[in-house]
């Protein structure tokens, strides 16, 4: 049984992925600051392998301590976002690449790193995105994403997954991404006003992540030192398109499209997915299980707004 460490496994990827990987058999390990004071765990707790470390990736000794003790190593811990980056650079650039550097100044050469990264790198272009397609980094987020990655590819110690636009239920829950923000919207205000909508980007189920992080141990020496994308390519969609999307499943929705004001998210792109579903991997669950899934999980998140349910 292979011993796995997820840094931020609290966090709306890392509570999916850890469920995941211990349904597969595997030792998981999660150290997690519980910034959030998210209690997504808890249902994990009965489980013997399983052990959670309450601490600070900021932690050098900690942080590495752990690694040597640990077969594979997934760094979810992460300042997600323009706005939370931008509040605090320092922060940021602490646990988005610091602790990378740190990861892999111990790393040995029989462990296995793989750390996500995002479409955010790509900024804003007209050609088809691939793997080769240079960085563009439009906030200090996407930036400290793609020094972390850098660092990985120029080391060869790991394996980087390019993540689209995440979307869809977790045990933390996060509502301020895309597709999840516009169902809420969508089921609780029944309209919808879109800024600049024909900007495109490229999304994925957060289910379909953890089964990519699975993919990647299985297949480590095949794939190490490179970078993949991670998306669905049936849904490389603008705004406007995924608001009608979702209006197939909530009728009445009344969608508005004005320009007295300017998106913040400058992201535009259309991302090919080919190189990663080459070596094997598809997705399972597409956008319109999404949607449906979270308009009814919106039955009982809808109730309970707050500090929990956003990384804002």
């Amino acid at each position: 049984m292979e011993k796995i460490l997820i840094t931020g496994g609290a966090g709306y990827l890392g509570s999916t992925l850890s469920e995941h990987l211990l349904n597969e058999g595997y030792h998981v390990t999660v150290l997690d600051n519980l910034m959030y004071k998210q209690m997504s765990l808890l249902h994990l707790f009965k489980r013997s392998n399983f052990e959670f470390i309450f601490g600070d990736v900021r932690d050098k000794e900690l942080l590495q301590k752990l690694v040597l003790n640990h077969d594979v190593i997934i760094p979810l811990a992460a300042i997600v976002g323009m706005p939370a980056c931008k509040s605090n650079p320092q922060l940021a650039t602490d646990v988005n690449y610091i602790q990378i550097a740190n990861i892999v100044g111990v790393l040995k050469s029989n462990q296995k790193l793989i750390i996500p990264n995002t479409n955010s790198q790509y900024g804003s272009s007209d050609d088809i995105i691939t793997e080769d397609s240079p960085f563009k980094p439009l906030s200090h987020y996407a930036k400290t994403k793609c020094d972390a990655e850098e660092l990985i590819l120029k080391t060869k110690k790991g394996i980087a997954l390019r993540l689209a636009t995440v979307f869809g239920v977790s045990p933390r829950m996060r509502m301020d991404l895309l597709v999840n923000d516009f169902v809420y919207k969508s089921v609780t205000d029944g309209y919808m006003v879109l800024f600049e909508s024909h900007f495109k980007r490229n999304y994925i189920h957060v289910q379909d992540i953890a089964r990519t992080f699975e993919f990647m141990i299985k297949n480590y020496d095949e794939c190490v030192g490179e970078a993949f994308n991670v998306g669905l390519s049936t849904a490389n969609l603008s705004k406007l398109e995924l608001a009608n999307k979702i209006k197939e499943y909530v009728p009445s929705l009344v969608i508005k499209e004005d320009n007295f004001k300017e998106d913040f998210d400058k992201r535009n792109y259309i991302v090919s997915n080919e190189k990663l579903e080459s070596k094997g991997w598809s997705p399972i669950y597409g956008l319109d299980y999404g949607i449906k899934q979270l308009i009814s999980s919106y039955k009982m998140v809808g109730n309970y707004i707050n500090k929990n349910f956003t990384n804002l």
